[in-house]
């Protein structure tokens, strides 16, 4: 019975020992897993030497023989380094300060090929710095920020290649002159500010009045052009009341000649008697001596009818005269 319960209890034992060393096995395999997100890049080596690069996805490493020498970001990156103390062409001293936007393009060449990559960076941007603001004047460099933006990319970003390292932008963020010098642009800038205040004042008072003028001229057109057709219209109307007076005067002197061939035409279809055309004869006479000539001329014809002409006088005696016979 003791050897069964020796036995017995070694199994145990030694199932007890099983089931401990595979669940650190299994946590062994577990701490070991690896999940690489998209944004970045792990360095493996393998004995201290490099062994891989790993990317997306799910990874085991090797327990005591791998590890991940780096985290490397996929991520555009941005740094703000401190302000650069510089010196211009025409010896200003001044300090910059820029930023600069980077890139991991090689995992591998990041992790090897510099022992500090931002601060190789850091001391590229400040060397090229002063070596750009050297070639310019103080107004050329607070003019030229875009020059001075692109010539540090340039440079810098090809220096960086060999670290894997992809400059996509350089920002010259402020240029800060010596405090004589700000005093002295303020006071440009505030003559500027007044001298442009005066300008835009002087324009608009120049508008001001050029409007007016303009609406002056234009009311003193309208004037004009009123007056020129009132004159137009008053010429119109008088020479249309004078057509008008024409007009009739004609008409009128129509109607009188078509009553007078009325009435010539009504003799004529009478048939009158040769006494009663000499009656005629004579009104017309009568009508003649009453006008204001003072000189008569009888035609022939007329002056053979005298004897007719006192029986036509007795006839057409004065009622008066034989009033005063008869007294």
């Amino acid at each position: 019975m003791k050897i069964l319960d020796a036995v017995n209890a070694a199994g145990i034992a030694w199932m007890v020992v099983g089931i401990v060393i595979a669940v650190l096995i299994l946590l062994l395999i577990i701490c070991n897993i690896r999940i690489v997100r998209q944004t970045s890049k792990y360095i493996v080596e393998r004995l201290g030497g490099y062994l891989t690069t790993w990317s997306v996805g799910i990874h085991w490493l090797v327990p005591f023989i791998d590890r991940v020498a780096k985290v490397v970001s996929m991520k555009e990156q941005i740094y703000d380094f401190p302000p650069q103390s510089v010196i211009t062409k025409d010896n200003v001293t001044m300090n910059i300060d820029t930023i600069v936007f980077f890139t991991v393009t090689d995992p591998k060449l990041y992790t090897y090929g510099v022992e500090d990559p931002i601060m190789g960076i850091q001391s590229l941007s400040s060397t090229t710095l002063r070596n750009i603001i050297g070639d310019l004047t103080l107004d050329e460099t607070l003019t030229s920020r875009d020059i001075i933006n692109t010539k540090m990319r340039m440079i810098v970003d090809e220096a960086t290649d060999p670290w894997g390292i992809k400059v996509t932008r350089v920002e010259v963020k402020n240029i800060i002159p010596p405090k004589d010098i700000q005093e002295a642009m303020e006071r440009q800038m505030r003559a500027e500010r007044e001298k442009r205040e005066k300008i835009l004042l002087a324009e608009g008072q120049k508008t001001s009045a050029i409007t007016i003028a303009e609406g002056n001229k234009e009311s003193m057109i309208l004037n004009a052009e009123a007056e020129k057709e009132a004159a137009i219209r008053k010429a119109e109307a008088e020479a249309e009341a004078i057509l008008k007076v024409k007009k009739a005067q004609s008409e009128g002197e129509l109607m009188i000649r078509e009553a007078e061939a009325k009435g010539i035409k009504m003799i004529n279809d009478v048939h009158p008697s040769e006494a009663v055309l000499k009656i005629k004869s004579y009104e017309t006479m009568a009508k003649i001596a009453d006008g204001q000539a003072t000189k008569i001329i009888i035609p022939s014809e007329i002056q053979g009818l005298a004897g007719l002409a006192t029986a036509v006088a007795e006839v057409v005696k004065d009622p008066k005269s034989d009033k005063e016979a008869e007294k």
